[in-house]
């Protein structure tokens, strides 16, 4: 048997190739959307994609099982459990409860696991030239290391209301059948520590049935339905706003993109035309290189591992926007994107300082000028980050605006009074910096040390009381 688990860091999102060495075909599951990954793996281990599957319809991420499947002519096997309304929208081969997937001398049984999703599927795999004994389940956002998939996100991002409290119920049903596979069977899910899809997934990719019993939190509550579905429900971060799209985007046919694409850089004419008809432009430098000056109007979305994230947060799907980014950076900012279907890229730039405009540059302050503000009527301390983060420990004085939803709420944002950002350590509140003065706010000034250094330095941390944070 052929194995490998494809992890993309920018989602924390897994996928694997699993094959039979003995005929050359091989799955792939889960699969992101620049599928040349999955071609290469191919070629080099001699094998064939002849299967494509995927655990359920994803949220988080643009699947490229139809990429993949345009390429290679493998046929696609999709869940047809969850009911009528949560059924994929395009040609596949549809699987139940028990169904299996041969792949030469391998097998996939089918075991529907909903709470995640209603459609939620797992596939425990066999070896048969081995034994006819489970090795591994994968359970795509079913059962995280540490973790399980949280119900609430078909509500709170997808707007589909009355589905977290029976997808609590139903995960709690699942996790039973979950706990009846043989404790050595190896567990491999879609995602780990960083993805919005639970709230304590572990930074290992795999472990065992046995070893989750043991430690995963959502196997500790015995025969207490009720409890679990409390602490199932609590705590979860918030869901990016692109989710909503990703739902649809997977479910429905849509428009392929079947290679990575290339832009154009742009000529200070090209980009002053599309700065003036509107297109945003999206600054992906290092936040201190933004800081010491920036294209006024622009937002900092730095080119790291939280890119893709934060792009799916403050871009529109139906307009195109502009990368600030250097020559050799384009394509791993490309994958970044095109793997949440963020494909309206009008150009890119490199220079900002060859566009012939005035750069702006940020006010970033240090711990005692940060202190000056603290308990100070005359400024407005904004924390940005996640409203759990704040609840377990925040600045005496502050307030608490998400950067994900800042532009919505301007309104609490005082134009006269000084407006002192943070978030944990400078990322978040460099991107909400930018974010207020492309809204027109101008007396902003940035603390980068954040709540991390506060705290690491043993200044005074408020926490919320246990009894105030909503269930």
């Amino acid at each position: 048997m052929y194995f490998e688990h494809v992890y993309d860091k920018s989602l924390a999102q897994g996928s694997y190739v699993v094959g039979c060495q003995a005929t050359g075909e091989a799955i792939v599951i889960d699969a992101k959307r620049d599928v040349d990954t999955y071609l290469d793996i191919a070629e080099k281990n001699n094998l064939r994609i002849t299967h494509i599957t995927e655990t359920h319809i994803h949220a988080d991420f643009l699947c490229g099982s139809r990429e993949l499947a345009s390429i290679t002519g493998a046929k696609m096997y999709l869940s047809n459990e969850g009911g009528e309304d949560w059924q994929y929208e395009f040609p596949h081969v549809g699987l139940k409860e028990g169904d299996k997937i041969k792949v030469g001398n391998l097998s996939l049984e089918v075991m529907h696991t909903p709470g995640h999703t209603p459609e939620s599927i797992s596939f425990v795999l066999r070896d048969h030239p081995a034994t006819n004994d489970p090795v591994m389940v994968f359970t795509g956002d079913f059962v995280f290391i540490g973790d399980v998939g949280r119900p609430d996100l078909l509500e709170e991002a997808a707007g589909i209301a009355g589905t977290k409290e029976v997808g609590a119920k139903q995960m709690y049903e699942s996790l039973k059948k979950f706990a009846q596979l043989p404790d050595y069977v190896q567990v491999w899910s879609a995602h780990g520590a960083g993805s919005a899809c639970g709230k304590a997934l572990g930074a290992v990719h795999s472990s065992t049935v046995g070893y989750e019993k043991i430690r995963n939190w959502a196997f500790q509550f015995g025969e207490d339905k009720e409890a679990f579905i409390h602490e199932l429900l609590s705590g979860q971060p918030e869901p990016p706003k692109y989710f909503a799209t990703m739902k649809h985007l997977n479910k429905v046919d849509r428009p392929l993109l079947a290679e990575v694409p290339k832009h154009q850089k742009l000529s200070k004419e090209d980009f002053h035309h599309a700065r003036d008809r509107g297109l945003k432009v999206i600054d992906a430098r290092d936040k201190n290189e933004f800081a010491k000056g920036f294209i006024p109007g622009s937002i900092n979305i730095q080119g790291n591992n939280s890119f893709s994230t934060w792009a799916g947060w403050l871009l529109n799907y139906e307009e195109q926007f502009i990368i600030i980014a250097e020559d050799d950076q384009m394509e791993d900012l490309t994958r970044k994107l095109m793997r949440i279907g963020l494909d309206n890229i009008f150009g890119y730039i490199s220079e900002v300082n060859a566009m012939g405009i005035e750069l702006s540059t940020a006010d970033v302050i240090n711990l005692k000028e940060f202190k000056s503000y603290v308990g100070n009527e005359d400024a407005q301390i904004i924390d940005v980050r996640g409203v759990n983060e704040f609840r377990e420990g925040h600045v005496e004085s502050a307030e608490n605006l998400f950067v994900g939803t800042l532009e919505d709420h301007l309104d609490k944002i005082n134009r006269d009074k000084q407006v002192v950002l943070h978030c944990q350590s400078g990322d978040r509140s460099s991107v909400a910096y930018s974010l207020l003065v492309s809204n027109g706010y101008a007396d902003l000034k940035n603390y980068s040390g954040g709540f991390k250094e506060w705290q690491e330095l043993g200044n005074k941390v408020v926490i919320e009381a246990e009894e105030s944070i909503p269930a």
